[in-house]
């Protein structure tokens, strides 16, 4: 029995370690089932994306649905939010069906690795299943996608945060640790580079005039933000070395620089935008390349399961699963959630123009509280030890 339990592991090793050929003709395993996943994802993104740009190419055969109201409740925003539900929709059966799998070669394992001309004719059934819905339970699934969407950059903020944070004991735990303290000062020392850079930009690019005074409130609080981290991570209790609030500062810059550039085109402090209003090539290309990094972030996401486990299991067994299932398809449930809300400007009572993702003052709020979130989240795992600590011997 144990020979037969280690022949299967060897071959799943083969299969693991094979080309993609290889990966491919043998279909039923975990790492080429998760690129499926997400190439379905990005179909997914593009059939909304299409719908709500293009859709009206569409219309005649849209009419066919009693439900769409001679097409237009179809297309559009609506669109996105029914392509985005029956993304939901099979992504959250996925997940009801795997969840809790903990071996290979078991039912679900096999479920989730495999069949997939009956996960095929389940997903068109589920993308064609929203069109026959009335137009009020769409737009009740898009008030909860807010909330979706929320837990979806929960999620990603601490699998980014504990990454991190590895990244940082990896360099702390290197045996030639004089020459690794070298490379995480040159990388620490780049990354502070990069963000005042990053901030000196915003200010001569979005802060054109004295009176936009909620841009250089954004700014400048980040510039505290990165400052505050900074002196938490290097308080002699703590001593968390200068790599994680230097990347963690990368990483707040960016999401301003993310808020400030979602800010209507019309605003007079974001000239930048005004400037890519019409459609041109820098304007398709920034679209695709967003559209590409989210389904990147969801996938990454989804697959790092151990970030949040509170017990960390070292004695890894060898039939065990590659990462956990039912965490995967739920990180892309509520990512199917998340490009809806993107692809709507987090508003799902107004259009958006062609080619544009993640625009609107609603956009705009969403990345600040998310990145005043990400600090907050941060500072909460620098601190929590001692506090912890404190309350033990009290």
């Amino acid at each position: 029995m144990e020979t037969g339990t280690s022949i299967d592991n060897n071959g799943y090793e083969g299969i693991k370690n094979g080309s993609w050929f290889i990966q491919f003709r043998n279909g039923c395993n975990p790492w080429m089932a998760r690129y499926v996943y997400g190439l379905i994802f990005l179909l997914a993104n593009l059939l909304a994306w299409a719908l709500r740009d293009y859709g009206r190419g569409a219309l005649t055969e849209m009419r066919k649905f009693k439900n769409c109201k001679e097409g237009g409740d179809c297309l559009g925003t609506e669109g996105v939010l029914r392509v985005s539900f029956g993304c939901f929709l099979f992504y959250f059966i996925m997940f009801l069906s795997t969840v809790g799998t903990s071996k290979t070669h078991s039912s679900r394992d096999k479920w989730h690795s495999g069949w997939w001309f009956a996960k095929l004719f389940m997903l068109l059934g589920l993308t064609i299943f929203p069109f026959l819905l009335p137009s009020s339970i769409i737009q009740f699934y898009g008030e909860i996608a807010h909330f979706g969407a929320g837990v979806f950059l929960l999620i990603q903020l601490i699998s980014i945060i504990s990454f991190i944070t590895w990244l940082n004991e990896c360099f702390q735990a290197q045996k030639d640790a004089e020459r690794c303290h070298v490379h995480v000062m040159l990388l620490a020392t780049t990354a502070y580079t990069v963000c005042i850079l990053g901030v000196i930009l915003m200010y001569i690019w979005y802060v054109p005039e004295p009176s936009c005074l909620l841009n250089i409130f954004f700014i400048t609080w980040t510039l505290f933000l990165i400052q505050l981290m900074t002196s938490i991570s290097l308080h002699p209790k703590i001593n968390a070395g200068f790599l994680t609030p230097a990347l963690m500062g990368l990483y707040v810059v960016f999401i301003c620089w993310c808020a400030i550039r979602s800010e209507p085109v019309g605003e007079t402090c974001n000239r930048k935008a005004e400037g890519s209003s019409r459609t041109d090539w820098l304007t398709i290309i920034s679209f695709v390349v967003a559209l590409l990094a989210m389904v990147i972030a969801t996938f990454s996401t989804g697959v790092d399961s151990q970030c949040f486990q509170f017990r960390k299991d070292e004695n890894h067994e060898e039939d065990a699963i590659p990462y956990g299932y039912g965490f995967f398809h739920f990180v892309f449930a509520t990512g199917a959630m998340y490009f809806a809300m993107l692809l709507v400007g987090w508003n799902i009572h107004h259009s958006m123009k062609k080619w544009t993702i993640d625009v609107g003052w609603t956009s705009t709020w969403v990345r600040i509280v998310n990145e005043w979130l990400a600090v907050g989240i941060y500072i909460w795992m620098l601190v929590a030890p001692m506090v912890l600590k404190s309350r033990q011997t009290t």
